[in-house]
């Protein structure tokens, strides 16, 4: 897995309340431009996003699958990326003073994106998830603290 890792100005629920959001994928994740649907049960393992990657008129419709969450501590994804496969994307977050830090891994787990080393794709990987993580610290940063869902 190829990770990222980012302190955020944001406390560890205001990065879950963002997470927990599937309509907030596409302002964070680089890449995704358009939420179609979200299942009523994200981020339970097996719910799901549709979205469209790329750029209009050249966009892919795809979905993002929820392997498991762990409310306030973890979210880990199955992304389908069109003809260039599919990845698993594992965010992690914890307290760091008076905001968190995000720890992101992804790394190709099917389809062509595999054939891509190592080498040539963790740069590419890791400019990309920087960004991901640049937007996730900024939507955090405005939003309110959400009270435990226990």
């Amino acid at each position: 897995m190829i990770e990222v890792r980012r302190r955020l100005g944001a406390t560890p629920g205001q990065v879950d309340a963002v997470l927990a959001d599937g309509w907030t994928y596409g302002l964070w994740v680089v890449g995704a431009v358009h939420i179609r649907e979200v299942s009523e049960d994200w981020p339970k393992p097996g719910a799901r996003i549709r979205h469209s990657i790329g750029a209009w008129p050249l966009m892919i419709e795809d979905r993002t699958y929820v392997e498991e969450y762990e409310p306030g501590r973890l979210l880990q994804l199955r992304a389908h990326a069109g003809p260039a496969g599919t990845a698993r994307v594992r965010l992690e977050w914890e307290p760091d003073g008076d905001g968190s830090t995000v720890r992101m891994s992804e790394d190709a787990i099917a389809g062509p994106g595999r054939l891509v080393p190592p080498p040539v794709r963790a740069p590419l990987l890791r400019l990309r998830n920087g960004e991901s993580l640049a937007r996730l610290a900024a939507i955090a940063r405005g939003r309110p603290e959400q009270p435990d869902q226990a």
